[in-house]
């Protein structure tokens, strides 16, 4: 499975709760965008990101997303979901997102967000800190380190 979040540098496990299926006997589309939510916090939380957004009020906002689900995730299961950063310009990045089964051993879903750095004391967008920038290629540069598991 390591090969299907091969590029991911932050990879964290969550298991699919039962309530998480909808009448349709799968894992409903709404919480494939949590998955990818609490992929994004962790990559935050790695990148030092919350760090700087407490001492400086700016931090990330989600701009957009998307998703291309593949594979219907079903209980009892375990999704590991890859977190990772691809295009970074001037005031925004854009993050990917992989949810993978793991009883199965398939992509379930590919995601993606664009994020932006947002003054939260003027609540208004701001340039991304340099700090910020250089966290992320710092990050973007290792291989996946482990999996963390948030629950």
């Amino acid at each position: 499975m390591h090969d299907l979040l091969a590029g991911y540098p932050v990879v964290i496990e969550i298991p699919v709760a039962w309530g998480e299926m909808d009448a349709f006997q799968h894992v409903n589309n709404i919480v494939y965008f949590r998955y990818f939510e609490s992929g994004r916090i962790a990559y935050f939380e790695r990148a030092g990101m919350m760090n700087l957004m407490a001492e400086t009020g700016v931090g990330p906002i989600l701009a957009s997303a998307a998703t291309k689900f593949k594979f219907p995730l079903t209980y009892p299961d375990t999704v590991l979901v890859g977190t990772r950063v691809g295009e970074i310009g001037e005031d925004r990045f854009v993050m990917h997102y992989r949810a993978v089964s793991k009883q199965h051993g398939k992509v379930a879903a590919d995601g993606e967000g664009v994020i932006v750095a947002y003054d939260y004391g003027t609540q208004r967008k701001a340039r991304l800190p340099d700090a910020v920038r250089a966290q992320i290629e710092a990050l973007e540069s290792r291989e996946t380190e482990r999996i963390d598991n948030p629950a």
